[in-house]
């Protein structure tokens, strides 16, 4: 039996087994306005997140061997998105990333980046599905036995394996730090920490990983947009912004306003609530 745990959807811990969703807990955010756009969800309830989960397995495959990895952009501004833009430019040679059935995973192509990680966020754990690690490619998933997830182990892997420029997805401000700590030992190897699941950070750990992090999706996590509003931080989108936390962010957020032809200005936005 495969199970796959995941926090999604107000950040409600969900456990998906063979394909069925059989656990949902309560969600800790009640509204999300990515959703309310996207999905016409006003109000988030664990029968609500239950018919989500269950629509994406059907829809795209979640969570099982059918799983559709490529997709085009979906958002114009989301963190598959700029690494899309990114992998695109020639900017990183790899994106190293999580994917449900797989683990840690590292790819290259734009399309692959977008469809891992622009469909599924927050996966706790996963168990392997055989023909989504061939799918992907064996050699390029950080442990096909068992579908391991670690963002550090990742980015050693593929420093192993010859990549210098090389962009890695974290949840963990530890992970943010550990993973400076190795590029600091290695000599012409680049790597670009992008934040995300970043709802409920403590202040300390929002210190953390505006100290390491390149950029740093809010979610509804208060203490972000707070630690961004004392820095004064680069950032785009109102409801949920994405703040630049490096120069290096800054230019890759600019570049990915440049890639889609300017953005326009939102008046009104509504806001995760409540933000934790």
């Amino acid at each position: 039996m495969d199970e796959h745990v995941m926090e999604a959807l107000g950040k409600a811990k969900i456990i998906i087994r063979d394909g069925k969703v059989m656990e949902v807990e309560e969600p800790q955010v009640d509204y999300c306005p990515l959703f309310h756009k996207y999905r016409g969800i006003e109000k988030i309830t664990p029968q609500i997140i239950k018919e989500n989960m269950e629509f994406r397995i059907n829809d795209f495959g979640m969570c099982t061997n059918q799983r559709e990895l490529k997709m085009a952009d979906f958002l114009s501004f989301g963190i598959s998105e700029i690494l899309g833009t990114l992998l695109d430019e020639g900017i990183i040679q790899c994106a190293i990333i999580v994917c449900e059935g797989c683990g840690t995973v590292i790819v290259e192509d734009p399309e692959l980046a977008q469809g891992i990680g622009g469909r599924v966020s927050g996966i706790i754990s996963t168990t392997p599905l055989t023909e989504l690690i061939n799918n992907v490619g064996p050699d390029k998933v950080l442990n096909p036995e068992n579908a391991e997830i670690d963002q550090v182990k990742g980015v050693l892997k593929a420093i192993d394996e010859g990549y210098t420029k090389i962009g890695v997805t974290i949840a963990s401000a530890d992970d943010a730090k550990s993973i400076r700590e190795i590029e600091s030992k290695q000599e012409g190897v680049k790597i670009y920490i992008f934040a995300v699941h970043t709802t409920a950070t403590s202040y300390e750990d929002a210190e953390v990983l505006f100290e390491h992090a390149d950029v740093i999706t809010a979610c509804a996590s208060l203490q972000i947009r707070n630690l961004a509003a004392e820095k004064n931080a680069f950032s785009v989108g109102a409801s949920i912004p994405i703040y630049a936390a490096s120069y290096e962010g800054e230019k890759f957020l600019k570049l990915r306003i440049e890639k889609i032809g300017g953005i326009k200005e939102k008046k009104d936005a509504k806001i995760p609530d409540p933000l934790i």
